[in-house]
């Protein structure tokens, strides 16, 4: 089936054409879905991902990103207050991860979600356990925590709405 030109999921006018009775539904031969349970687990063992986020003029903005997921299964991703992913994820809250293995090449896996941005001072305990579940313990919390604040850093959390594709071309 060939598609409208554009983006199905934009809110540019010029890209509405693709499914706009259904734009939280990826078009058909957009390929299968994965549990979000499974894309859980997947993310709980692999941290390195590429993140999307929507600049104003609805292109897409990319950024390398590492990643784990909180005791309530959202995906978290650490970043500054000042990143231009956190001034779209404020305008629009849509984002994507491409997660991917160390190797790089091999399994991988796309997550789609709604993200929430969390400043400081609200942010530094989700910080401490995004750290620890991406990498452990830290030799030194006093220290990461200076760093947190020095950096301005934030936290992302992500809804996870849509995982995929569960096969390789």
């Amino acid at each position: 089936m060939a598609y409208p030109t554009g983006c199905w999921y934009s809110k540019r006018p010029s890209c509405r054409t693709g499914r706009p009775d259904r734009p939280d539904r990826a078009p058909p031969g957009y390929g299968p879905t994965v549990d979000i349970e499974k894309a859980r687990d997947f993310l709980r063992e692999q941290h390195r991902a590429v993140m999307a986020t929507y600049n104003r003029d609805g292109s897409v903005q990319m950024s390398p990103v590492t990643c784990a997921v909180d005791g309530d299964g959202r995906v978290m991703v650490s970043t500054r207050e000042t990143a231009v992913k956190t001034r779209n994820l404020r305008d629009d809250p849509r984002t994507s991860l491409c997660v991917i293995t160390q190797q790089f090449f091999g399994q991988w896996l796309l997550v789609e979600g709604r993200a929430e941005v969390v400043s400081l001072p609200d942010a530094m305990e989700l910080l401490v356990d995004y750290y620890r579940r991406a990498s452990g313990e830290h030799p030194d919390w006093d220290d990461y925590r200076t760093a947190m604040q020095r950096d301005r850093r934030v936290m992302v959390l992500i809804d996870i709405t849509r995982a995929g594709p569960d096969f390789h071309g």
